[in-house]
């Protein structure tokens, strides 16, 4: 651990302490997430090989275990009108109250071609979402132009209630984002999107297909940060948050907590949030 005030430590703890921990639709979810804290928030994404009614069926069994369930809805994913009336009733039914709206990395199926699109749709039906969260991306999008990605966070910003940023692995890129997010007029309170503590192959392999290149590029310029970010076993996002959360001073930062990715490898991701909160 670097040489941390005791303000940034006790940030750093707050944050750590309830964080929303993002889970695949896969075949070993149900598996391990019975490593994560009882009622513990947890969002499923939305799988391009799968169906959205499948992250639902995920959902509702996570649901029944009594985790507060953040399903993701991908608007690539949804057909139409119909279609989304569909899910937004199985998500009334299951009496889940927040969802978080992609675009999508599937081929677009029907009506809806990014995730603004799919929220019209939820205002035209009608909805009693408490909560709509929305992706926001530091390291830029691998195929969407920047001021493409910074109109999308206008056009959503009434709509929702946070934005999560997308994984990245550079401390200082993810504060400027912020700080010029707020100056662009965008004040949504943001959870950091941080990598669990995962295989790095499959960290690799996640990274170069979500387009987190800027940050990957930046782990191999600076060799020398690689054995500090990359440990022996996996990756341990700790000294991420070291490097990120003395750099945001002031209540405008408004950050509202964490968002780990897992890639289902939820006991060394776990095991590692509560071995470094006992450090703090």
């Amino acid at each position: 651990m670097v040489d941390l005030s005791p303000e940034a430590r006790r940030r750093i703890r707050r944050i750590l302490e309830e964080p929303k921990f993002e889970l695949l639709p896969l075949g070993n979810v149900l598996e391990q997430c019975r490593y994560l804290p009882s009622g513990a928030q947890v969002s499923i994404t939305a799988s391009p090989t799968r169906t959205l009614e499948h992250t639902l069926d995920v959902a509702a069994d996570l649901a029944m275990w009594g985790f507060e369930v953040v399903p993701h809805l991908s608007a690539r994913m949804t057909k139409d009108l119909t279609h989304l009336a569909a899910l937004l009733k199985r998500i009334e039914d299951l009496n889940i109250s927040r969802v978080f709206v992609v675009g999508g990395d599937a081929p677009q199926q029907g009506d809806f071609p990014d995730g603004f699109s799919l929220i019209s749709g939820l205002e035209k039906i009608g909805h009693d979402l408490e909560e709509i969260g929305i992706p926001c991306y530091p390291d830029g999008h691998s195929v969407i132009p920047d001021d493409r990605l910074w109109q999308a966070l206008y056009d959503k910003q009434p709509h929702a209630r946070y934005m999560t940023t997308q994984m990245c692995f550079d401390g200082e890129l993810i504060a400027d984002f912020l700080v010029h997010s707020r100056a662009k007029g965008v004040d949504l309170p943001v959870r950091f999107g941080i990598p669990g503590v995962a295989d790095r192959l499959k960290l690799a392999r996640i990274s170069t297909r979500i387009g987190v290149g800027q940050s990957v590029r930046f782990l191999t310029k600076h060799r020398g940060l690689v054995s500090r970010f990359v440990r022996p076993g996996g990756f341990a996002p700790d000294e991420l948050l070291e490097d990120l959360i003395p750099r945001l001073d002031g209540p405008e930062s408004d950050v509202k907590g964490v968002h780990i990715y897992t890639f289902n490898q939820c006991d060394t991701t776990e095991r590692w949030r509560q071995e470094y909160l006992a450090v703090l």
